[in-house]
């Protein structure tokens, strides 16, 4: 019930057009994948990524590098756009074609899942797109 209600809000989000499941695993503990999948939720870069439809790995990797995690290896890290294997081992995969990418990223729900590749830990986070119509929301009035 609480994970159906996190999801609610999330959706209900001023101007949210999609919901994203952050999903981090392979970590050493659930705290640095709760860290990680934080990072990435809370990013405007991502975040107007998601909006805007662009599959911008180096976004998404460059928020999984600012979550403090001091002894991460990005060379570790694979990354998925539900079932697109984007970054391999902390760089673009060689499989991976662009068209897939925005396939996934023009859908209103997506899954991003981050791969540590350094434990068995994992954690789930929910978040929003951030569009024109957060900023116009959110301007046009005083609390």
């Amino acid at each position: 019930m609480a994970q159906k209600l996190s999801q609610a809000i999330v959706r209900d989000g001023a101007g949210a057009t999609k919901v994203i499941t952050v999903r981090v695993e392979g970590g050493k503990t659930g705290e640095e994948c709760r860290l990680v999948a934080y990072a990435i939720a809370h990013s405007p870069l991502v975040k107007t990524a998601f909006f805007a439809s662009d599959p911008n790995l180096g976004r998404i990797l460059a928020a999984v590098g600012y979550a403090g995690i001091d002894d991460l290896d990005q060379g570790g890290i694979d990354l998925y756009l539900d079932d697109v294997h984007v970054a391999k081992q902390g760089g673009r995969n060689p499989d991976y074609r662009e068209e897939d990418g925005q396939r996934v990223m023009k859908q209103t729900e997506i899954t991003v899942r981050v791969n540590l590749g350094r434990g068995n830990a994992a954690d789930t986070v929910w978040t929003c797109d951030l569009s024109h119509d957060y900023v116009t929301i959110n301007a046009d009035y005083r609390s």
